[in-house]
């Protein structure tokens, strides 16, 4: 079970799980935002739900799969949920939001790299989570300057 929510059931194991594993999230997302009760307090709570889920999983099958190993994609999907934290429901937004997060989490700037160090789970998740207050501080800017 362990593998399969680090896997976010089987994504990990195709090629470019990780940019996958985020798109599948968008739709999880646009759904959150179609809720009339309080969307964005359960899209937090849903980011907090599977970023410590991902830490679980990802001290569950480190032993095994290796140190942040690719088949691990939870961690892409709370990223994706962190970048859209607080963010307002738009089309366009969601898309600028995944290209941001996939920019920061696969270039690693500004201490992003530096994260992977922490041990077991939170090394493989939190790398992704810092990658989505990146992604989602450049889409705060966007919205306040651009009046979404």
């Amino acid at each position: 079970m362990n593998k399969l929510i680090a896997s976010i059931f089987g994504i990990g194991y195709i090629k470019g799980g990780g940019t996958l594993a985020a798109i599948v999230t968008c739709p999880l997302i646009w759904a959150i935002w179609q809720l009339n009760i309080y969307p964005s307090y359960i899209l937090f709570l849903v980011t907090v739900l599977i970023t410590f889920l991902g830490i679980y999983v990802g001290n569950k099958v480190e032993p095994e799969w290796g140190k942040d190993s690719y088949r691990v994609v939870i961690d892409e999907v709370a990223g994706m949920l962190v970048t859209m934290l607080f963010i307002p429901a738009n089309l366009y937004l969601l898309l600028a939001g995944l290209v941001l997060f996939r920019f920061f989490d696969i270039l690693k700037p500004l201490g992003i790299r530096k994260m992977e160090a922490l041990p077991g789970g939170a090394g493989v998740m939190m790398d992704d989570v810092l990658a989505g207050v990146y992604g989602n501080i450049v889409l705060q800017l966007v919205v306040f300057f651009f009046k979404f």
